[in-house]
C-alpha cells in the first residue's frame, strides 16, 4: 500500500475483523491513527489494555446514531465499514434491529463519510446476501444497495464493497463449536452433513478488503475465489485432528440456514471482471429510464452459473485438515502451540 500517515476508522473495531485489521497494520507507517467506534466498553477496554499502543483511538457510539457516527468521522481518510448484526438466527427474530443496524447504520456511515470527505468507505457484506433467504441476508442485501446507490451521488468519496461467506473460527462460527463440544466428549451436534461452506481465514478477508481498497471504483463489489467443502466433512476433519471419537448429531437446518453458500448471483456473474483471486463486480449505473435497456436484455444470463460452494473446489476431510492446521485457534488448542490469537 503507497499510503501513509492516514487516519482510519473501522467501525464495530472490536469484533474479529478489527482486530485482524490491527494485526496488519499497527506498527506500519500507513495509518498514523486508528479509530475503533463500537458500541461495546468492555470490548474496547479489552483492546486498548492488550494492545497499549497511542495510535488507538476509542469512539464509543452506535452506527444507528448519526451524529456518534459523524463526531468519530471528522479528520478520517479511510473507513472499514464492519458493524453489523451477523447471526442468522437471531436476525430472523428480530429482523426490524437487522434493518436497523445493517441498513440505516450503512446509511448513517456513509453520509458521515460524504460529509467529512473521507476518501474511501469499504462496506463488509455477506454471501447471505446474494439471493436472500433469510432477515440477516435481506438486510445485508439492502446494505449493498444503499451503498451502491449512495457511491452514484458522493464526487469526493469513494464507496465499494466486499462480500465474503463464513471466516473459519471467528466469532459465532461452528468451528470453535465442534472444538467445544469434542473437548467436552459431547457429540458434534451438525444441522445437515451435505451443507457446504466456502472456508475462508481472516486474514483472507482482510486481504479482500485491502484489495477493495486499492482497487476499488465507486459502487464497486469485490468477491474472493474461496474453497469449500461439507460441514460433515468439517467435523470429521476437526475429530481426526483431535484424534477424537465423538459422535455426531444431526439435528436439522437452523432458521433461515441455507444448504450453500453463494458468492455471486448469475446476474453478477455476467458481468464480473475476473482479476485473479478475486471478481470485481462494477455497479449497475443505469438510470431510472429503464425503457432504453428494457430491449437489450441479458441473453448469458441463462447461460451461466452462480458462483457458490457447492460447485467451487472442494476440499474434502484430508484438505480440510491441512485448512484447519493454519489456524491460531487450532494451532493453540489442538497443537499446543504458543499462538496470539484475536478476540472474537
Amino acid at each position: 500500500m503507497k499510503i501513509q500517515n492516514k487516519t482510519l476508522l473501522i467501525t464495530g473495531g472490536t469484533g474479529s475483523f478489527g482486530h485482524a485489521v490491527l494485526n496488519r497494520f499497527l506498527n506500519t507507517n500507513h495509518f498514523s491513527e486508528i479509530r475503533i467506534f463500537s458500541r461495546d466498553e468492555k470490548k474496547q477496554d479489552d483492546m486498548r489494555n492488550q494492545l497499549k499502543n497511542d495510535k488507538l483511538k476509542f469512539y464509543i457510539g452506535d452506527v444507528r446514531d448519526y451524529n456518534s457516527v459523524e463526531r468519530a468521522m471528522r479528520g478520517v481518510d479511510y473507513v472499514f465499514h464492519a458493524a453489523a448484526l451477523k447471526q442468522v438466527p437471531s436476525c430472523e427474530f428480530f429482523p426490524l434491529e437487522a434493518t436497523k443496524t445493517n441498513v440505516l447504520g450503512t446509511q448513517n456511515v456513509i453520509d458521515a463519510a460524504g460529509v467529512n470527505k473521507v476518501q474511501k468507505v469499504i462496506c463488509l457484506s455477506t454471501d447471505k446476501a446474494a439471493y436472500p433467504i433469510n432477515a440477516m441476508g435481506i438486510s445485508k442485501a439492502l446494505m449493498e444497495k444503499v451503498a451502491v446507490a449512495a457511491s452514484r451521488n458522493l464526487n469526493e468519496t469513494t464507496v465499494c464493497l466486499t462480500r465474503y461467506g463464513n471466516v473459519m473460527a471467528s466469532r459465532g462460527s461452528v468451528i470453535p463449536l465442534f472444538l467445544k463440544q469434542i473437548k467436552e466428549n459431547n457429540p458434534i451436534t451438525i444441522t445437515d452433513p451435505n451443507m457446504t461452506r466456502f472456508l475462508m481465514s481472516l486474514d483472507e478477508a482482510v486481504e479482500l478488503v485491502l484489495f477493495a481498497f486499492e482497487n476499488g471504483n465507486p459502487g464497486d463489489l469485490f468477491v474472493n475465489k474461496a474453497p469449500a467443502g461439507t460441514i460433515g466433512d468439517l467435523a470429521q476433519a476437526l475429530k481426526e485432528l483431535c484424534n477424537a471419537d465423538n459422535e455426531i448429531k444431526i439435528i436439522g437446518t437452523r432458521h433461515g440456514e441455507k444448504l450453500y453458500e453463494t458468492l455471486c448471483t448469475r446476474e453478477e456473474m455476467v458481468k464480473a471482471e475476473d482479476m485473479g483471486d478475486f471478481y470485481r463486480i462494477p455497479a449497475d449505473n443505469r438510470d431510472l429510464n429503464y425503457a432504453q435497456y428494457f430491449s437489450e436484455g441479458e441473453e448469458d444470463v441463462s447461460l451461466i452459473e452462480d458462483y457458490h460452494s457447492h460447485n467451487t473446489e472442494q476440499q474434502g476431510v484430508e484438505g480440510m485438515k491441512r485448512l484447519l492446521s493454519t489456524l491460531p485457534l487450532i494451532r493453540k488448542e489442538v497443537f499446543g502451540e504458543d499462538v496470539a490469537q484475536m478476540p472474537g
